[in-house]
C-alpha cells in the first residue's frame, strides 16, 4: 500500500457492511441505539430508533391481516361459487325429459350465476330432437369455431356468430364461449354463450378453470340428447 495515497471516504455501504459483518455492534455500545433519531413517516416527527422498529412491525402485521382478510373472502367467494355450481348440477341431474334439459343449462346458469343473458346450440343431436329450437340455426363455420377452442374463451365481444344467438346481442359487452364435448380430444357438439354488458364480467385476464367445469358439467347433461355411441 503506498502510505501517500490519499484515502478513500467511508460510504453508506461501508458502514452498512461493518455492521452486517459485526452483529455485536450494538451490544458494546448500547447507548448508541437511544441516541439515534428517525423521522416517522406517521408522526411526523423524530423517534427514537426503538419507536420506529415498532411502527414498522406494526405496518409489517396490518399488512399481514389485510393479505389474511383478502384470503379468508377470496375463500368465502369460491365456496360460494362451488356451492352454486353444486346445486346447479343437482338440478341437471333431476332433469328426467332429455328435452328440457338446454332450457335447464340456460336458465340455471342464469339463475344460480346471475348471468344477464345466456345462449346454447347444439348440433348432430340425436332423430327425436333435430328439429328443436335448440338445435337449428348454428353454421359449419359456427361449429368448426367451437371445435377450434381448447378451452372456454374469455373476454370483450369478438362480433362471431354465436353472439347473434342471444336475446340481445347489442348489450354483448364481455363474453364466455363453452365449447361442449363428449371427450378432451372429441369435435364440439354445440356452444354455450355467457353474456354481459359489464365489461368487467368476463375479462380475458380471468382464469378459465371455473368455466371449464361448467362446459363439462353442461356436456355430461347435454351428451343424453345425442345418438348412443356403439
Amino acid at each position: 500500500m503506498n502510505p501517500t495515497a490519499p484515502l478513500q471516504p467511508i460510504t453508506e455501504d461501508d458502514i452498512a457492511q461493518f455492521l452486517v459483518n459485526t452483529p455485536d455492534f450494538f451490544e458494546r455500545h448500547a447507548e448508541l441505539l437511544a441516541s439515534v433519531q428517525l423521522t416517522s413517516p406517521h408522526v411526523g416527527r423524530a423517534v427514537s430508533l426503538m419507536e420506529r422498529q415498532v411502527e414498522i412491525l406494526r405496518e409489517r402485521l396490518r399488512q399481514l391481516e389485510l393479505r389474511a382478510a383478502e384470503m379468508i373472502r377470496h375463500g368465502q367467494e369460491n365456496t360460494g361459487l362451488l356451492d352454486r355450481l353444486h346445486r346447479w348440477t343437482c338440478e341437471l341431474l333431476a332433469v328426467n325429459d332429455p328435452a328440457a334439459l338446454p332450457a335447464a343449462v340456460t336458465d340455471g346458469l342464469a339463475v344460480r350465476f346471475d348471468v344477464p343473458q345466456v345462449a346454447l346450440k347444439l348440433w348432430g343431436v340425436a332423430p327425436p330432437w333435430a328439429d328443436a329450437p335448440f338445435a337449428q340455426g348454428a353454421s359449419d363455420d359456427a361449429r368448426a369455431f367451437a371445435t377450434s377452442l381448447r378451452q372456454p374463451f374469455c373476454g370483450a365481444n369478438p362480433g362471431v356468430e354465436p353472439v347473434q344467438w342471444l336475446a340481445n346481442p347489442d348489450a354483448a359487452v364481455s363474453l364466455a364461449l363453452l365449447p361442449l364435448r363428449r371427450a378432451e380430444d372429441a369435435p364440439a357438439f354445440g356452444l354455450l354463450v355467457l353474456a354481459s354488458p359489464d365489461a368487467r364480467r368476463f375479462q380475458a385476464s380471468a382464469g378459465t378453470e371455473f368455466l371449464a367445469r361448467i362446459g363439462d358439467q353442461a356436456a355430461a347433461a347435454l351428451s343424453r340428447l345425442l345418438p348412443a355411441v356403439d
